[in-house]
């Protein structure tokens, strides 16, 4: 609506230079902008900037969205609204076809003003709400329809997928309506809003100017968001949290391997109950599922794979015909593909560190494999009730620098990205001749680190996260999954995320 691509770029910066930098890097994924003036470190830089816009040729098929907000309204300008206003009326005159005006400033200006200096733009008047859903959203849309402007934009804090979807129906039931669920929670409305004729999303060139935003880069080629259609199938991850997980990145590009329209999505989810109940409207054809919800989804399930019945824990599911949900565990089989090569399992003795839903499949898969499996948890009373599931024992944390073990598994998500300074296990329990840790960001965690100080093999969670992924998506798709293009995915982004550090 706003131009003629769904991905609308980010520009924002300090400097008049920077911007002008981001613009040309922009232009060249989408020919759909929107330009943060109010990022610019004042009026000087403003008039810079848009003096050389005025000049380039970059502007020429692309269309560009002027937006110089007032920090009344979230933005950054410190100016009043008629200064606020030339610099609109300058961009307009550089080549800007729409100019963005909050209604925070909109209802303080006479019609007959805004015709006079902003008259040969297109006003998309806007509305932001940073804390939350506003109460009555259908008021709001009547009071930003008021002034008669060429298109409106709603954009509210969603903390819920309910409340997300109750954001983007504006735009399906309405004409010239963006409408942003804003928030890591309302991420994937966003994404599957551009499924829609007219849809639209916000997606920054490097600073990132509303919660929840994806950069351009990631949205463009991680996502493949440009491509979506109607017939665009929806996966996804549910956890709590869900923003160290890398399955986007190994999912997407199994479908991008096999050409399927088809995308993979997280979804933040504090509650299964809101999840569950927007699969439906959302056209989710399967999900993975991690901590915390792996035991809980089965109460929600419509039926389940025996074996995963038998471990209590899910990490699939399916949505069939009716919305009915099928769940299996695909983290037995990866576990055993992992742990095989490597030692003998059956008559070794293992401990499992944990007692969650990745524990009880490591539990199950050792067992089943006719290892003696012992556990250590927090909860010593979670521990025991695994032990004795699984057919193994119980151990205590005093016991373990007594011990031998053929191998230790951490199945707990302790020494996770953010928190990788932390080890479930101190260096002096570790007596066993191998150490696998089921993280798999980092590669090297703490547990990892501390057992090849003391010359003991390990195994880093990665190859059991790309094994249980690409059962996943043989289970979804009904095809054989492009395991090497799921694994350079995985490799490439951790060691991207090593540089970094």
């Amino acid at each position: 609506m706003l131009g003629r691509d769904k991905i609308c770029a980010v520009v924002a910066a300090a400097k008049s230079q920077a911007m002008h930098r981001q613009l040309a890097r922009a232009l060249r994924e989408t020919r759909t902008a929107e330009l943060r003036l109010d990022w610019l470190a004042d009026d000087q830089e403003i008039t810079r900037f848009l003096k050389r816009l005025a000049d380039t040729r970059l502007r020429a098929g692309a269309t560009l969205i002027a937006t110089c907000r007032r920090r009344e309204a979230g933005g950054r300008y410190r100016g009043s609204i008629a200064k606020q206003l030339v610099h609109l009326s300058e961009a307009v005159r550089a080549g800007c076809a729409w100019y963005d005006l909050e209604i925070e400033s909109a209802s303080k200006c006479p019609p007959e003003l805004l015709d006079v200096l902003l008259g040969e733009g297109r006003e998309l008047r806007s509305a932001h709400f940073f804390q939350g859903m506003p109460r009555n959203l259908k008021r709001v849309v009547a009071e930003l329809e008021r002034g008669r402007p060429d298109a409106i934009k709603v954009a509210a804090q969603c903390d819920s997928l309910a409340d997300s979807l109750k954001v983007a129906r504006l735009s399906r039931t309405r004409r010239n309506v963006v409408a942003i669920p804003m928030g890591e929670v309302g991420l994937p409305v966003r994404f599957l809003m551009l499924r829609e004729r007219g849809g639209v999303a916000y997606a920054p060139v490097e600073n990132t100017t509303a919660p929840g935003q994806i950069s351009l880069e990631e949205m463009k080629n991680l996502y493949r968001a440009d491509h979506f259609d109607g017939r665009t199938g929806v996966y996804g991850v549910i956890g709590d949290p869900i923003g160290h997980s890398l399955s986007p990145q190994m999912q997407n590009a199994a479908f991008e391997a096999r050409r399927i329209n088809a995308v993979y999505l997280p979804f933040l989810v504090h509650d299964l109950g809101d999840f569950l109940g927007a699969v439906e409207e959302l056209r989710i054809r399967g999900f993975s599922v991690t901590i915390p919800h792996k035991e809980r989804i089965l109460r929600h399930l419509d039926g389940c794979d025996p074996l995963a019945a038998k471990i209590g824990a899910v990490n699939t599911v399916v949505v069939r015909g009716g919305g009915k949900l099928y769940g299996y565990n695909t983290d037995y089989v990866s576990v055993l593909r992992a742990l095989e090569p490597r030692i003998p399992l059956r008559g070794s003795r293992v401990l499992i560190v944990g007692a969650g839903g990745a524990a009880r499949a490591v539990a199950f898969a050792l067992a089943e494999a006719g290892a003696t499996v012992c556990i250590f948890a927090r909860r010593r009373e979670k521990a025991k009730s695994l032990a004795r599931a699984a057919g193994g024992e119980a151990v205590a944390r005093n016991q373990l620098r007594r011990e031998y073990f053929d191998a230790i598994v951490n199945a707990t998500p302790v020494g996770m990205h953010p928190n990788v300074g932390r080890s479930p296990l101190e260096a002096r329990e570790l007596n066993c001749r191998l150490v696998f840790d089921t993280i798999y960001r980092p590669r090297a965690t703490k547990l990892l680190q501390l057992a090849a100080r003391r010359g003991i093999e390990t195994i880093s969670g990665d190859e059991m996260f790309i094994a249980q992924g690409a059962a996943q998506w043989e289970i979804w798709t009904g095809e054989r999954a492009p395991v090497e293009a799921m694994r350079r995915a995985v490799v490439r982004a951790l060691k991207r995320e090593e540089k970094g550090r």
